[in-house]
């Protein structure tokens, strides 16, 4: 059996580092695999790099002035078909394909040609909208009938709104495959059903953490940033704006007690600017354990978010021993349960601050349950998920080219 995942990138960023984790475990069982891919560089011994990145970042340019986003990179999907072809997988895994990294009528007529076993694991709604990963916030749901007049435009297009075509050519484009859909969450597998996608089978896989590396990490962190004797408020984004609620922690670090502090993690200079003095700010650090130092130190994860497909942080919190607040949005409230955290309401900072102040006076929570609840998003078990899917269709396979030998 033969396996090809397809992703914008190899080993970095989240879906990059999916890939690579599946790839180790089919590796281990001894099942060839391949991860293709077109943004940054990978030593990564299976990856695949079948286009350059200042040719994905013209690919990009043109889909900002014609606004056919999905529908440039000819030249770097026939790369792709020609891997495929080579290749000649029995499985083909797509990630994220809203990278400029896919002509989409280019790739999906071919797989319905060889009619491929697909899966296809979304992290985020971009598959079934015109051009959005995300409406929350914007309150749109046009994608249920059919996008047009998109509210969102000017994020993915600089003159022409094409939401409507690219509606109707995805529509037509995702029908007749070979598809399972993945979802790391019930959430996001719910709107998935009130898509044009509802006819395919649905799975959700949670994505997972190395919990060798987040778990309760003593250090001195409290000490080097003064805040023995404080409550301290965490928060950690890569990319911090409205989306992530940076404004909520404005707003809360007006209100808390002297005896609070919000610390975040995250951020940049430009962020900074905006930040009130009594909240302590930290860079971007690809340093995990230092990350896991920080979630141990604190007495409460808040989480205001407002569009978020799992939240992956909440788990690391509660992996590190820290209960976590979060807004009732996105896939996020399925990261906590009642022994670990609590769940407001979406924009509702009157109660994340009463429920931040509930958690670090009372302590409700205690370490062992936050451990507990950690551990249902352990990485191995999660991806070994995705293994399992893989050797059903393998076995499936087998039996049938069998069958065929026979006859």
């Amino acid at each position: 059996m033969k396996i090809v995942q397809i992703n914008i990138t190899c080993g970095s960023g989240s879906t990059g580092k999916i890939c690579i984790s599946v790839s180790n475990l089919l590796t281990t069982e001894n099942i060839e695999n391949y991860i293709l891919y077109v943004s940054g560089k990978s030593s990564f011994p299976y990856g695949v790099k079948y286009a350059s990145d200042k040719y994905i970042k013209l690919q990009a340019l043109k889909s900002r002035i014609f606004g056919n986003y999905g529908f440039n990179s000819q030249y770097a999907t026939k790369r792709l078909i020609k891997k495929l072809d080579q290749i000649k997988p029995d499985i083909v895994h797509l990630h994220n394909l809203h990278g400029h990294n896919c002509n989409l009528t280019m790739l999906f007529s071919y797989l319905k040609e060889q009619n491929i076993k697909l899966f296809w694991t979304f992290h985020d709604c971009w598959a079934f909208t015109a051009y959005c990963p995300h409406f929350t916030m914007v309150k749109c749901d046009k994608w249920k009938k059919e996008c047009h007049d998109c509210p969102q435009l000017k994020n993915y297009s600089w003159f022409f709104d094409r939401s409507k075509f690219l509606f109707k050519e995805k529509k037509n484009l995702f029908q007749g495959l070979n598809l399972t859909i993945i979802t790391p969450s019930q959430w996001l597998a719910d709107l998935v059903k009130q898509s044009f996608l509802k006819d395919y089978p649905v799975k959700v896989i949670n994505n997972g953490i190395d919990l060798s590396v987040f778990k309760p990490t003593e250090s001195r962190f409290r000490e080097k940033n003064g805040l023995i004797g404080k409550k301290v408020v965490l928060g950690v984004a890569f990319g911090w704006g409205v989306r992530k609620g940076l404004d909520v922690f404005i707003e809360l670090a007006h209100h808390l007690p002297d005896n609070y502090r919000i610390v975040l993690v995250g951020t940049n200079d430009n962020v900074d600017k905006r930040l009130p003095a009594n909240i302590i700010s930290i860079h971007r650090t690809q340093n995990q354990k230092e990350l896991a130092e920080i979630y141990t130190a604190a007495d409460v994860f808040a989480n205001p978010t407002r569009e978020e497909v799992l939240g992956l942080v909440n788990v690391e919190s509660l992996a590190c021993g820290t209960p976590v607040v979060t807004f009732r949005t996105g896939g996020s409230p399925e990261c906590i349960d009642e022994t670990c955290g609590s769940v407001v309401d979406c924009d509702d900072i009157n109660a994340m601050e009463s429920e931040i102040r509930r958690i670090c006076e009372e302590k409700p929570y205690s370490v062992e349950s936050c451990l507990a609840r950690s551990k249902k998003f352990d990485q191995n078990d999660r991806f070994e998920e995705y293994v399992k899917l893989y050797e059903d269709i393998g076995v499936r396979i087998s039996k049938k080219n069998k069958i065929e030998h026979l006859l």
